[in-house]
C-alpha cells in the first residue's frame, strides 16, 4: 500500500496530533476515546506496554468507530498481527524493523517506524516509506537535528516524539518536514487511571487550539523508492 497516500496518513496531516497512550484499564478505553473525541482529536496511539492495551484498542474499535486508533511499541510481526486482528488503524514502532514494515505493507495497515538515523531513514526509504517517526527527538537533537535532516531528505517527513511536552510541540509542528507530533502531555497514564477525563478534553482542546494557528505543511515530492519484496524474503 501507499502509506503516504493512506487515509491515516491524511488524518495526520490534519490534525497533526498524536497522542501517545498507556492505558492499564480496558474498562477506561471507550470513555479516554471519548474525551479525547470531545476535546478534538480523534487519533490514539494505543502503546503495547500493558497487558491491556490490545483489548483497549479492540474495545475503542468496536465502540468508538470514528477513532483513528493504532498501536504503538510494535516490536515484531506478532504484535503488528495482534494489533491487525483488533482493528488497529495503523502500526507504530520505535525502530525499523523490516519484517514488521514488510507485514503490514501486505496486509494494507499504515505503518510509521521509528528511525533515529540517516542510514535508517534510507533503509526506510527502500521500503517505500517517506513518513517516519523519529524517535526519541529530544534525546537526539531535537528540532537543530530535524533542521539538518531537511537537507539530504528533502523527501522524506516526520512524526517527531520521544521528550515533546505541551509547551515544546509547536516548535516542531512549525518545521515544513514535521507532519505530526506524538506525546502523551495529553492524556498521561496517571491522569487516564485516575479517570480524569475532562481534564484530558480540556488539554487536548488546547493543544488542537494551538496546532490549529500553524500552518499545515504542504506535501513533499516522494523520493522513497518502490518496496522490492521479493529481495527481502530472499534474505
Amino acid at each position: 500500500m501507499n502509506v503516504q497516500q493512506s487515509m491515516m496518513t491524511e488524518a495526520l496531516r490534519r490534525w497533526r496530533i498524536i497522542p501517545v497512550i498507556v492505558i492499564e484499564e480496558p474498562k477506561d478505553a471507550v470513555q479516554l476515546a471519548t474525551a479525547l473525541l470531545a476535546g478534538g482529536i480523534p487519533i490514539a496511539e494505543i502503546t503495547l506496554r500493558t497487558p491491556s492495551a490490545l483489548e483497549s484498542l479492540r474495545r475503542i474499535t468496536q465502540e468508538q468507530p470514528e477513532m483513528f486508533a493504532g498501536v504503538g511499541t510494535v516490536l515484531n510481526v506478532r504484535q503488528a498481527e495482534q494489533a491487525r486482528k483488533a482493528g488497529a488503524h495503523f502500526v507504530i514502532s520505535p525502530g525499523l524493523n523490516r519484517a514488521v514494515v514488510d507485514y503490514c505493507l501486505e496486509h494494507d495497515v499504515p505503518v510509521y517506524p521509528g528511525v533515529a538515523t540517516a542510514s535508517e531513514i534510507e533503509a526506510a526509504m527502500e521500503s517505500g516509506l517517506n513518513l517516519l517517526k523519529l524517535w526519541p527527538i529530544a534525546t537526539l537533537g531535537g528540532i537543530p537535528y530535524m533542521e539538518l535532516l531537511a537537507g539530504p531528505f528533502g523527501g522524506v517527513e516526520f512524526n517527531p516524539s520521544g521528550g515533546l511536552t505541551g509547551a515544546t510541540f509547536e516548535g516542531y509542528l512549525a518545521l515544513k518536514n514535521v507532519v505530526a507530533c506524538g506525546g502523551s502531555w495529553m492524556a498521561p497514564a496517571d491522569w487516564i487511571a485516575g479517570k480524569q477525563f475532562d481534564r484530558i478534553s480540556a488539554a487536548v482542546r488546547d493543544t488542537v487550539t494551538r496546532a490549529a494557528k500553524l500552518v499545515p505543511p504542504k506535501k513533499r515530492p516522494s523520493e522513497a523508492k518502490p518496496a522490492v519484496r521479493e529481495k527481502a524474503r530472499a534474505r
